[in-house]
């Protein structure tokens, strides 16, 4: 599903810039759920980044899903992310003032999906991720775990081939943010979807397939 090949990733120039990333490869098969560890600034937020299209590798080669992500210009990239990745994020990025199945739904408006359809995939997500009952609520209304199941809800509507979260648990209590990440798992079970997570908690690395440990930019560990 994800191949990634000697990534090479800088920020600013000369002796103040930082290197995220120093020559990193990466191998992911489709439906594996792969976690990448390491601490603040080793470089999992620059490798999803670049996995998922938001940002380009100064030096390097990212497929995904069949397709060179050097090769697809601008307007190919806005279409990978729209249609076959889905993203994460800690901050939950939901919007306000939309309920819950709006929020969901989003993805489907963008992609021009028929009502119909639309109204029957939200619904399907939203009971996968036990918030039926709180289709109609906004986000302010919501617990914070709620508000993160609603955000993975959101990220798997237009049925990505891969799911992209960073650190998806950080701004949750330990026991919430393992019932998130044992849902994620079911989700990329039950959904057949590829996964790639940053994480700093342990307890959340047990659910993975593997783990990926990153340092300095680069991969030094694999379990």
């Amino acid at each position: 599903m994800v191949r990634a090949e000697d990534l090479h990733r800088s920020y600013g120039t000369g002796p103040t810039a930082v290197h995220a990333l120093r020559g990193t490869s990466l191998d992911i098969a489709r439906g594996e759920l792969v976690a990448l560890k390491g601490r603040s600034g080793a470089g999992k937020t620059t490798l999803l980044n670049l996995v998922g299209g938001l940002d380009a590798p100064d030096r390097g080669r990212i497929v995904v899903d069949g397709a060179d992500l050097s090769e697809l210009g601008e307007n190919g990239l806005l279409e990978l992310r729209r249609d076959r990745v889905g993203f994460v994020f800690q901050s939950f990025g939901l919007i306000p003032i939309l309920t819950a199945a709006e929020n969901v739904g989003v993805p489907l408006r963008l992609r021009g999906a028929d009502p119909r359809e639309r109204d029957e995939r939200v619904a399907l997500l939203l009971a996968l991720v036990g918030l039926t009952e709180h289709a109609a609520q906004r986000p302010g209304e919501l617990s914070g775990g709620q508000q993160q199941r609603v955000a993975l809800a959101r990220a798997l509507a237009n049925r990505p081939a891969l799911l992209i979260a960073d650190e998806p648990t950080a701004q949750l209590d330990a026991r919430t943010g393992l019932m998130v990440m044992e849902l994620l798992r079911t989700v990329v079970r039950s959904e057949g979807v590829t996964a790639l997570v940053a994480t700093h908690d342990p307890q959340l690395l047990d659910l993975a397939d593997r783990v990926v440990e990153l340092n300095d930019g680069r991969i030094v560990a694999e379990d």
